[in-house]
């Protein structure tokens, strides 16, 4: 995410009043923290007496937690749902008997943390609404958590007070799709000063709102660059998922997750210190150039979160933005895995023309900061096919090399065309190229590019190919069947 100049202006005003004379629509405002912005929009534009039931700023911590309870952290979803659940149960109580009949109540709340002083720190806000949809409705929801961009806490807050305008406008008014409920969160503003990491929507005026397709589409409409599935295949939100933790990924495109995807952390986790102890095995899958639907997008996160592995979703193609993605959320070491076919993205210059540097510039990029990347072996009969393909041929593997089919080739043993070979040996001697040994030959004989048409083809075998709560999915779910 890049900053962007603009800010917010005479659109949030034309919102936030007509918001303010619509005398269906009664609210309350809670905002902590830094975040004291979204409710001056409404009293700015006139007329805010049709709309702001109660506007409270509960600053200090001390005075927040006697109103609220005390969080884990103050700056969190937890302290957001206890902001929202008191005041719009307050608000419904003690207004229901007079106006319920005909007015539709919400209470907005956000919990903010801007940059500080320093420049420092990465602001950062949570920010919801708790709304009836018609009067005397059950409530609906709108949880949010936004990354904010703008270098100064000044700017920061004048994108989230924007923002919040945009989402009870949103929430009040324009329900009718996923695509410009998202796109509106971020009118005047930009996905470029404000990211929109995670959201979560519930209640009946969501009812045909998916929230792993939600995520997606975050990614989709350039919102955001990743969207995390915890092990269930939900929504999290990466920033406090990988907080202070160390992270081993395995890049694929998990048509379906198979075994080799799952022996690749495997060996992996093997090589590392105390067999990776203490480190967050995941998967992640780039769909910048994915073709296929997203409902199939979504079957694959589901047959991931069968294996009870965390699955990143990215826009990512180059590897080396990798790692620059999860230093943004934490400290810890930051190794990937990579498959010998992976060695031709990693060296393909045509991805790279971008770069000033082209090659060299990507490699300077992933491997700074101690960053590793663990090759996975293949055998002899799978090599021999890659070789024939005529980029993998061009980019990594001289035309004259010969392996036995019934062999194991580590990256130790490989050999790479005079181009890429310095290069690449300078990349294993120093250890941010590591070979990865005892794979599983099962794991090493399954054929991933191919197991979606054999599974719609219903071709003996495919079962022995992917691990057994995946099979059992495919097979209940009808996923990629005729």
């Amino acid at each position: 995410m890049t900053e962007s100049t603009s800010s917010a202006g005479a659109a949030t005003s034309r919102k936030a009043l007509a918001i303010n004379l619509d005398r269906s629509a009664y609210g309350a405002f809670a905002e902590t923290g830094a975040g004291q912005e979204v409710v001056r929009h409404f009293f700015k534009a006139g007329g805010a007496s049709g709309t702001v039931a109660k506007s409270i700023s509960a600053y200090d911590m001390r005075v927040s937690d006697a109103i609220y309870g005390h969080p884990q952290r103050y700056v969190s979803r937890e302290r957001l749902e206890q902001m929202l659940d008191h005041e719009y149960k307050l608000l419904v109580d003690r207004l229901k008997a007079e106006r319920g009949a005909t007015t539709r109540f919400f209470a907005f709340a956000d919990t903010v943390a801007t940059t500080p002083h320093d420049g420092k720190g990465q602001g950062h806000s949570w920010i919801g609404i708790r709304f009836q949809d018609h009067p005397q409705a059950e409530p609906s929801e709108v949880i949010l958590h936004l990354r904010l961009w703008d270098k100064d806490a000044g700017r920061q807050q004048d994108a989230l007070g924007a923002v919040g305008v945009n989402l009870v406008y949103a929430a009040l008014n324009a329900r009718e799709g996923v695509d410009p409920f998202l796109t509106a969160l971020v009118d005047e503003v930009g996905a470029g000063r404000v990211e929109v990491e995670f959201a979560h929507f519930s209640g009946p005026a969501f009812g045909a709102f998916d929230n792993r397709a939600t995520a997606l589409r975050l990614v989709r409409l350039g919102l955001t660059d990743a969207v995390l599935f915890g092990p269930e295949g939900e929504p999290q939100v990466p920033s406090e998922y990988f907080h202070k933790k160390s992270v081993l990924v395995a890049r694929g495109t998990f048509r379906p997750v198979s075994i080799v995807n799952e022996d690749m952390l495997a060996c992996a986790l093997r090589t590392l210190p105390d067999g990776g102890k203490d480190v967050l095995a995941l998967f992640e899958m780039c769909i910048g150039a994915d073709p296929h639907p997203e409902a199939e997008l979504i079957d694959r996160i589901r047959l991931v979160g069968a294996t009870q592995h965390p699955l990143l979703v990215t826009r990512h193609r180059g590897w080396y933005r990798l790692p620059a993605y999860f230093r943004l959320h934490t400290t810890g070491s930051i190794t990937l895995v990579a498959g010998m076919n992976n060695l031709v993205d990693l060296f393909n210059p045509e991805y790279y023309t971008h770069l000033e540097g082209g090659v060299l510039e990507s490699c300077g990029r992933l491997f700074k900061d101690g960053v590793r990347v663990m090759v996975y072996p293949m055998r002899g009969d799978q090599l021999r096919r890659l070789i024939l393909d005529p980029v993998a041929c061009k980019v990594c593997f001289p035309e004259s090399y010969r392996i036995a089919e019934d062999s194991v080739v580590t990256a130790a043993d490989i050999q790479m065309r005079p181009s890429v070979a310095g290069l690449f040996q300078h990349l294993l001697n120093n250890g941010f190229l590591v070979p990865t040994t005892g794979a599983d030959p099962l794991a090493m004989a399954c054929q991933p590019r191919t197991l979606a048409e054999r599974i719609r083809k219903n071709e003996p075998g495919w079962e022995k190919e992917v691990p057994p709560p995946v099979a059992v999915a495919i097979r209940s779910l009808k996923l990629w069947a005729r």
